[in-house]
């Protein structure tokens, strides 16, 4: 198992903050990186669940004296599937507050419910970590650039879930890729709430696959879907705080020309959009491998972000009449454009940005990614 870069961070932040979060989408390994972490840490831990009846018990009971007779001669707690857990966030406070030195780290698959529960109550107290499929550059500690370009195809088709890319056989990904989508992701956004319109969430998760690159019309979804645009609005926040869908919004500067009020979406792992519409061909028999490679990178660059700790701004750009840049990063009050073509190596000047924020436009290649992304 590639050891994960999450892993530092641990060890980091529990030197600063009693309790530290990692949160992210099913599958994609917080169980076993808390539990490499617990085999190898000096302080003494204990590691319990969010799906036993019992601890859901004594922490949803607010009850200091359980939870202490629970944790007593432990310097480390870690409670998986945290967000099982009604009041969480209270009960870790009470903890915290009354018992000298003790630690959590908590996990969790749904955002909503997880930072729901504990963000008030542990405020000045956490830290959260999101935790991805693997990215490009965790894969890079084993396969070296050649090698890695080498299984592009495989990163672009089956994603870079760490059962999928551990599988060597394309019929065994397949089915790993379809199980993750069909038993984890989906099942909690359809469970949420009671949600039963499930085939109008999978309808619209079909729509936004051939949309990914492009400006995205929630009157047209709604339409196509035959429901209310905030019932789309609705399940699209459900999806992203699920990690099944990233929102990207458009870039502007009080420019008129400009657009400001659309949005687009990018899935948060390839293998699950072709998941989506049963297509796992090689990229030279499909017609959208321009919008896999953008997807991909997209994601690929938003892990190297997150893990880096770049507190950047991401937007698209477009102004009216076409023109438009895939990319664009915001930090220290300066811009950056990026546009992703898996082939193209020039694209043609863009005048409207070149003069308005006095930046060049750098295509992300097949060739020069992993310097983007790593």
């Amino acid at each position: 198992m590639l050891e994960r870069i999450l892993y530092g961070s641990i060890e980091k932040y529990l030197d600063r903050y009693n309790v530290v979060i990692v949160i992210g989408p099913r599958q994609v390994g917080k169980t076993t990186l808390v539990k490499e972490y617990l085999s190898k840490s000096a302080l003494r831990s204990k590691y319990v669940s969010g799906d036993d009846i019992r601890i859901v018990e004594i922490f949803s009971s607010r009850n200091l004296d359980k939870i202490k007779e629970l944790i007593s001669g432990y310097d480390l707690i870690v409670i998986d599937e945290a967000q099982r857990i009604k009041d969480i966030g209270v009960s870790i406070k009470l903890a915290v507050d009354n018992l000298e030195k003790i630690k959590f780290i908590l996990t969790g698959s749904s955002s909503f419910e997880l930072m729901g529960e504990i963000g008030e109550p542990l405020l000045g107290r956490k830290k959260t970590l999101n935790l991805f499929p693997f990215s490009t550059k965790e894969v890079n500690s084993y396969l070296n650039n050649f090698e890695i370009k080498e299984k592009l195809n495989d990163f672009l088709v089956f994603g870079l879930y760490p059962r999928v890319v551990l599988c060597n056989d394309k019929k065994d990904k397949i089915e790993i890729i379809n199980e993750i989508v069909n038993s984890y992701l989906l099942k909690d956004v359809f469970q949420f709430e009671g949600i039963k319109k499930s085939n109008v969430i999978l309808k619209m998760l079909r729509l936004l696959v051939f949309q990914i690159g492009f400006e995205v019309s929630l009157n047209e979804i709604a339409n196509n879907c035959d429901v209310d645009v905030k019932t789309v609005k609705r399940y699209i926040d459900l999806l992203e705080k699920n990690f099944v869908l990233y929102e990207l919004g458009a870039f502007a500067k009080n420019q008129r020309k400009e657009i400001t009020t659309k949005k687009k979406y990018y899935f948060y792992d390839n293998g699950v959009i072709n998941s989506l519409i049963s297509n796992f061909n090689d990229l030279e028999l499909r017609e959208d491998s321009g919008r896999l490679w953008e997807n991909f990178v997209f994601m690929e660059r938003l892990k190297k972000n997150s893990y880096n700790e770049e507190y950047v701004n991401s937007y698209f750009w477009r102004v009216r009449g076409g023109k438009e840049i895939d990319l664009v990063e915001e930090k220290d009050g300066k811009v950056n454009g990026y546009e992703f073509k898996f082939t193209e190596t020039k694209i043609k000047k863009i005048k409207d940005w070149e003069e308005t924020y006095k930046s060049q436009v750098k295509i992300i290649n097949k060739d020069n990614f992993l310097s983007f992304v790593t």
